[in-house]
């Protein structure tokens, strides 16, 4: 299964299937170089139509990694570059996301005044 099977792809605006066809092996690439199952989620490509807007391109994906929501934007003047920003994205965040576990951010252990084990200094004298 790939990311062509588990993400639903939307488009707003004036884009090709040329432009989605790019930013898909993108977002899929991203995935096959970490080795990750496929994400499952949305990505959505939008075009905008005014022609005074310097990024007319964006994208916005909301996949499933690993159990965890990630949402990554980009925004660039042409598609090939946004489908090459998307997947240095999705790629970090994934990435970060696959690794992380939640016991890395917390402590062992409460600290003395929440009622955890206190320190070495307990006041508690050994005799000699």
């Amino acid at each position: 299964m790939t990311i062509r099977d588990a993400v639903r792809m939307r488009a707003q605006g004036e884009v090709d299937e040329e432009a989605l066809g790019h930013v898909r092996s993108k977002v899929d690439a991203a995935f096959e170089r970490l080795g990750l199952p496929p994400a499952e989620g949305t990505l959505t490509v939008v075009r905008a139509a005014a022609p005074h807007v310097r990024r007319p391109w964006s994208a916005t994906a909301r996949l499933l990694v690993a159990g965890t929501v990630v949402v990554v934007h980009a925004e660039e003047p042409t598609a090939h570059e946004l489908g090459d920003r998307l997947e240095d994205r999705v790629r970090a965040r994934a990435e970060a996301e696959a690794h992380r576990t939640d016991t890395a951010r917390r402590s062992a252990a409460p600290p003395p005044w929440r009622g955890g084990p206190a320190g070495s200094d307990d006041g508690s004298r050994s005799a000699t």
